[in-house]
């Protein structure tokens, strides 16, 4: 209990270091921060998935995205504050109190047990030949959500690319490391080859354990944009034939396969009988490729 009460005391203290610091690099320091600590809290529920995920995506990449936002503000001009700056600010503060109180209180009056379908997804975990309940559902009882969260990546690098000016974008957040003695170079010659190797631990066995192909992606992602952050290699052309590949396989791949189960059990996403570990497997691989590489260019910014 008292470590549950020390990580609910840190979490609410960072949110609040968030909302109150006056430079933008300090408030994502302690956003990252405070996405660690939801992550041990996730955990400490025994909810390893989502604690995954939320440390790979939500405090990692995240945070590398804000770091390098916050980078590019820096550079820019400061906008004046108008007079009604505070009183919006406190509005937008109480409204988000407001929705705040009442999610805890339908959360609160929730019947004990809470309702769910957990019970029907174990019948039937055993269709899709995954050990893991979770995999299970994101690819299976709730496909289509799993590859509309994947289009939606790739719809934001396409708008990204299309809307973003060209001088929008200042290179890496940060100036280039010495190739011998800079601490992030040195970190980003050391860390890719180790990173890779846990992303593939972290994708094989969310087959039947907590991990995945978001989590891996994640990592993925961060391995690549490490050497360019550290200014060891250019970021690629987004004109690529390869990169573009890869950014829409997963999903394309998600969809001829759904397409498949339409032809041959006449429901869409649904995988043929017998072939459903394969398959989902395959999927899963195109899918880490093509949300890593997503995520990579949202944070790099078009080149061309």
């Amino acid at each position: 209990m008292i470590v549950d009460l020390a990580l609910v005391a840190g979490i609410l203290a960072l949110a609040l270091g968030v909302l109150a610091a006056r430079q933008a690099f300090a408030a994502v320091a302690f956003f990252i921060a405070y996405g660690l600590l939801l992550a041990l809290a996730w955990a400490r529920l025994g909810l390893l998935d989502v604690a995954l995920t939320e440390a790979a995506i939500g405090a990692g990449l995240s945070g590398v995205l804000l770091l390098a936002a916050a980078r590019r503000l820096a550079s820019a001009p400061a906008p004046e504050d108008p007079p009604s700056g505070r009183v919006t600010r406190g509005l937008i503060g109480a409204g988000c109190t407001i929705l705040a109180c009442a999610l805890g209180t339908a959360v609160l009056l929730l019947p004990e047990p809470p309702p769910g379908l957990a019970a029907e997804v174990a019948a039937n975990q055993a269709a899709t030949a995954l050990g893991n309940p979770v995999a299970s559902v994101l690819m299976a009882f709730r496909g289509l959500d799993t590859l509309l969260e994947s289009a939606v990546l790739v719809l934001a690098v396409i708008c990204t690319v299309a809307l973003a000016p060209d001088d929008g974008w200042a290179g890496p957040p940060g100036a280039p490391q010495p190739l011998a003695d800079g601490p992030l170079a040195l970190l980003a010659r050391l860390l890719p080859p180790l990173g890779i190797v846990v992303a593939a631990h972290i994708f094989w066995i969310g087959v039947d354990a907590p991990g995945g192909k978001f989590q891996a992606a994640a990592i993925l992602a961060a391995m690549w944009l490490l050497p360019w952050m550290a200014g060891l290699v250019p970021a690629p052309p987004v004109g690529a034939r390869a990169l573009r590949v890869t950014v829409a396989a997963g999903p394309a791949l998600f969809i001829a396969v759904g397409l498949l189960g339409a032809i041959v059990t006449g429901a869409f996403l649904a995988w043929p009988p017998g072939f459903e570990k394969p398959l989902i497997l395959l999927v899963e691989v195109a899918l880490t490729l093509s949300i890593a590489a997503a995520l990579a260019l949202l944070v790099m910014g078009p080149r061309t």
